[in-house]
């Protein structure tokens, strides 16, 4: 099959040569789509207010956020109210780590995507397990509600009170205890970066378990990442988020993130925690093992309660090493369906190294275009034949109706290189993939744009960039009902497209994007303004769409405040009520994360 790429005018290449190009990140385009196989593009309109349960960054973002508990008309369950003597303590407790700052205590009753809003008038930064323990016994003893918060960066107000709950936040505990990368034998060091402190201490010497990190819930994802890196390792999550999300948000909420095709939830690749429970009581399940089998996993109980049955304070967690090779595939394809086959493919070619396949509609692509600056990669990017490659952006050009996004990462370039190329060959003469453009690690692709240069490359960050901020791109495009659902892969695009036809003109966008490796969709609605109406023309409809399809209500983001209503459609009753039995056991007054989660007992 020939393969057009051209720079003012057609030209033809064997995939050998192709291959060449790809090999080393270039940018490649497969014969244009007739008009007729592209998707109209809908208006983009100016971003505004986003209210009801769903969400928005619209710009200015000074429009105040209602109350929760106003807007939705919630009654307040009968919770001690603060006094000034339960602030007295606190402060006591707390040198300088009880704050009653109106300013400071905004920015922590208000969600990062500023759609719901308590009113607390008290944020606690402990640093120890210790330290939560005694806040949580005297809140027991007086029946004071507490708000649990990391990084405040979930996307269901779970993570900020929805009345005047207490804010426990965990910033201040960010502290790698350990890391364990081959010997058990842990190493005493001291590191200071980025606000961010550093320690080890001994335990467990006769552990013998490579790449355990132990750690405080406070720390940064991303400086974890950065932390482990340095050692040889990665975490093996990874999201969008991941500059402000603490890892304790992170398990409470078990979050999925981009890496999950390749090495599995948080369920599995967590070992251990530190959680403080209701009354103060420290349950230490920090253990090290890959392996114990001596009763119940108390741990599994914690990981995605969402802060409801107490309060992770540490976690251990298996680290994989570092892949010594990464490649990182953008491409086009004409319909969804297209998609799957090459996901199919893409799965069977690469096997093992494959650690990442992302998809995108074009709707996606034009938000972030437009509202983020980014260039999209595969859209009139053309090189012509000659021995100096030279890359042109040339915006009249059309996109395609759907992107991928292809991680492969593993211990042998070449190995893997050769892999990748035989898929995209695959992919190309077969007709799955259109278009698109390949990067590989940073150093090779400095060394040719030095050698040949090429003005335009993309380097992996910048393709992982269009597909992590999509989620802000999206946010200064109005108001966002955002739903995040799990599908059978077959059926994950087809309630998009229900969605389009059932909403019609009520609303400006709606589009998909998501983790197709574990069948993963986010759906995204938006509007020029919160409408009761459309609200009401989307829920309970997603929901029940979902449910026909044996699907989950939420994929990764969890229940939290918004969705906790809907959990009957993706759990019996009888589910739900042993939820609420273990809810009612480990906090039988209620006051940990409040409102959140689970509906309220009959």
């Amino acid at each position: 099959m020939g393969i057009s790429v051209a720079s003012g005018r057609p030209a033809r290449h064997s995939w050998p040569q192709l291959r060449r190009l790809v090999g080393s990140c270039g940018t490649w385009r497969a014969q244009s789509p007739t008009p007729e196989q592209r998707r109209p593009c809908r208006a983009v309109v100016t971003p505004w207010l986003c209210a009801g349960s769903a969400l928005h960054t619209a710009r200015p973002r000074r429009q105040e956020v209602p109350l929760t508990c106003e807007r939705y008309g919630l009654r307040r369950l009968p919770f001690s109210r603060l006094s000034r003597d339960d602030v007295a303590f606190f402060q006591g407790l707390l040198p300088g780590r009880a704050c009653t700052d109106p300013e400071e205590l905004q920015a922590c009753n208000v969600d990062w995507l500023r759609s719901v809003r308590g009113c607390s008038e008290l944020l606690l930064k402990p640093k120890t397990a210790a330290e939560v323990s005694q806040v949580l016994r005297y809140c027991h003893e007086r029946n004071l509600a507490v708000s649990p918060q990391g990084g405040n960066t979930g996307l269901v107000g779970g993570s900020v009170p929805v009345f005047d709950e207490i804010i426990l936040s965990t910033a201040l505990m960010n502290q790698i205890v350990s890391f364990d990368p081959v010997s058990g034998k842990y190493h005493r060091h001291t590191v200071h970066r980025g606000g961010t402190f550093f320690w080890g201490i001994s335990l467990q010497q006769d552990v013998c378990v490579p790449g355990i990190l132990v750690c405080q819930a406070g720390c940064i994802l991303e400086q974890l990442n950065e932390y482990l890196e340095e050692r040889g390792f990665i975490m093996p999550l990874d999201l969008g988020a991941k500059g402000s999300c603490h890892i304790g948000g992170n398990v409470a909420t078990n979050a999925g993130g981009l890496r999950l095709l390749r090495y599995g939830s948080l369920r599995g690749t967590v070992l251990g925690l530190e959680v403080v429970l209701a009354d103060g009581t420290v349950l230490d399940c920090l253990a090290s093992l890959r392996k114990d089998n001596t009763g119940y996993d108390l741990k599994q109980l914690f990981i995605g309660s969402e802060g409801t049955l107490g309060v992770i304070t540490a976690i251990s967690i298996l680290c994989p090493q570092k892949p010594k090779a990464v490649n990182l595939a953008f491409l086009g394809c004409q319909d969804f369906s297209r998609v799957q086959e090459a996901f199919t493919t893409c799965r069977t070619m690469l096997g093992e190294i494959l650690s990442a396949y992302e998809f995108m509609d074009e709707k996606c692509m034009e938000l972030v275009e437009k509202h983020l600056g980014l260039s999209n990669p595969v859209r009139g990017t053309r090189a012509d034949n000659s021995q100096s490659i030279h890359l042109i952006y040339s915006p009249s050009l059309s996109g395609s109706p759907f992107y991928v996004l292809i991680e492969t990462s593993g211990s042998n370039s070449t190995h893997d290189e050769e892999k990748l190329n035989s898929f995209l060959e695959q992919a190309m003469t077969s007709g799955l993939v259109t278009d698109g453009t390949v990067a590989v690690d940073d150093k090779k692709i400095k060394a040719r744009t030095r050698l040949i240069g090429i003005p335009l490359i993309f380097v992996p960050q910048t393709l992982w960039s269009l597909r992590e901020r999509i989620t802000e791109a999206l946010t200064h495009d109005g108001c966002v009902y955002k739903y995040d659902v799990s599908l059978p892969v077959g059926k994950l695009y087809d309630l998009v497209t229900d969605m389009r036809a059932r909403l019609g003109q009520s609303a400006k966008n709606v589009v998909g994007y998501g983790h197709l490796g574990d069948g993963n969709l986010h759906l995204n609605i938006t509007a020029e303004s919160y409408s009761h109406s459309l609200l009401d023309a989307i829920e309970p409809f997603v929901y029940e769409w979902t449910a026909r399809y044996n699907g989950s209500i939420s994929a990764e983001h969890g229940l939290g405040f918004k969705k906790k209503q809907f959990i009957q459609y993706s759990k019996p009753n009888e589910a739900v009520f042993l939820m609420q039995r273990f809810k009612a056991m480990l906090d039988p007054k209620g006051i940990l994360n409040p409102y959140k989660t689970l509906p309220s007992s009959p």
